[in-house]
């Protein structure tokens, strides 16, 4: 596959798409494209075997006009400024497309972190949030999971901020462990969004869900999470990949083995029951719906052609580039944008956060419920637009996203 093309001018292009549709005068332009806040930071690190490394961080606040910027926290060897700035565009976009009060915001730092020890991970975790605590704060900037990250992560970062203000701040982050005011079913949240989604799309006769063969690339929390719900609405999952490599059976394969396979620490591309492939060849299998819920930047140009999949499902941000975009709508391969597929997490991530204010808990069931009422008024008025504008459903989640912000700034005015 050629190289990853630049997140940022997949964002705006984008974002200059919509605006273009939506007749936005220069000036609001300016203001939407432009990110509010860009933090860099470069800090030390003492590893276990005495010597002491230099990392290099970000956090980026795009936009903060309809409330607290929200954005996860992302640890990966790729992460620069320019991938930061994309994730907290999108997630403006993203929040306003849910009707969840949240501007867009993005951290990440440029690590490996398979190649961490726990303590060294602990350590560059609270460097890292001390040198960001600055910018967050429950009613500034909340901080959530990414690649790379996870609840125990949340929890440092959740207690070196609550040790500088000298009072627990459950607030600061979601994405927590239950036992410091994390809520049940957030590590499901954005698998379980991208069901409800699968299920609005099969209600509109976009593809029927029993009997559908899924091919499904990233097997972290959102693809494995969505692997085993969508099996057990009768799809067909016939393909899963890790960063390694895949595995592939047409007559399915069995997610919870696979889950198994990989906690015990497998790789999916040695992995039983199927035939191994490569990422870039599992993006190309003639299924019925395709996840791509690992990294940017996965179909482009390049490989777009090649594409077989009815229904393209995004469950990463970005996984599509503007060219692709164009090359798919053109094929009559419907796209569900990761600013309203994938926007489950950020959801659940609101309530964690609306119960850590109210030190008031909710059931599991009650969370799911109200994660799917909001999953589903979000795909009506995307469809909703999308008929109304001849659309494709990214320009239209994109187009809904940046004229509640526009609106909210128009609203406010600017100040002083």
């Amino acid at each position: 596959m050629s190289q990853t093309p630049n997140p940022w001018v997949t964002a705006l292009a984008q974002f200059d798409a919509a605006a273009e549709r939506l007749h936005l005068d220069d000036s609001l332009r300016q203001i939407l494209r432009s990110c509010k806040r860009e933090l860099t930071v470069h800090f030390p690190v003492r590893l276990d075997d005495g010597s002491t490394t230099v990392f290099r961080g970000h956090r980026v606040q795009h936009n903060v006009v309809l409330g607290p910027a929200k954005g996860g926290i992302r640890y990966h060897p790729a992460v620069d400024l320019d991938e930061v700035k994309a994730l907290a565009m999108w997630m403006t976009w993203k929040c306003a497309v849910v009707k969840i009060p949240y501007g867009g915001a993005k951290g990440g730092v440029t690590v490996d972190p398979k190649k961490l020890s726990d303590r060294e991970l602990e350590n560059l975790t609270r460097r890292y949030a001390t040198e960001i605590a600055l910018l967050i704060g429950p009613q500034e900037d909340i901080p959530a999971p990414d690649m790379g990250t996870d609840a125990r992560v949340m929890a440092w970062i959740m207690d070196t901020y609550s040790m500088h203000r000298g009072y627990s701040v459950a607030g600061v982050v979601t994405g927590k462990p239950l036992s410091i005011g994390g809520t049940l079913g957030r590590l499901e949240a954005t698998g379980r969004g991208l069901l409800y989604v699968a299920q609005e799309a099969a209600r509109q006769g976009l593809t029927p869900l029993a009997g559908a063969s899924v091919a499904i690339q990233g097997f972290g929390n959102v693809g494995g999470v969505a692997a085993r719900l969508l099996a057990a609405e009768g799809c067909r999952v016939v393909a899963m990949s890790d960063s390694s490599g895949g595995v592939y059976n047409e007559r399915g394969l069995d997610a919870e083995a696979l889950q198994l396979f990989r906690q015990e620490g497998g790789k999916l591309a040695q992995a039983p029951g199927g035939d191994h492939l490569s990422n870039e060849e599992l993006l190309c299998l003639p299924v019925d719906i395709l996840i791509p819920a690992a990294m940017e930047g996965q179909i482009s140009a390049a490989n777009a052609s090649q594409v077989r999949a009815r229904i393209i499902l995004e469950g990463a941000n970005g996984p599509l580039t503007p060219e692709a975009d164009s090359i798919l709508a053109e094929r009559g391969i419907v796209v569900i944008p990761d600013i309203l597929a994938n926007a489950g997490g950020v959801v659940v991530s609101y309530f964690e956060w609306v119960q850590d204010i109210q030190s008031f808990f909710w059931e599991e069931d009650e969370i799911n419920e109200r994660l799917r009422r909001v999953m589903v008024r979000a795909f009506a008025d995307v469809k909703g637009l999308a008929d109304e504008q001849g659309a494709t459903l990214r320009e239209a989640a994109t187009m809904l996203g940046v004229q509640r912000v526009a609106e909210a700034t128009l609203v406010r005015g600017i100040y002083p």
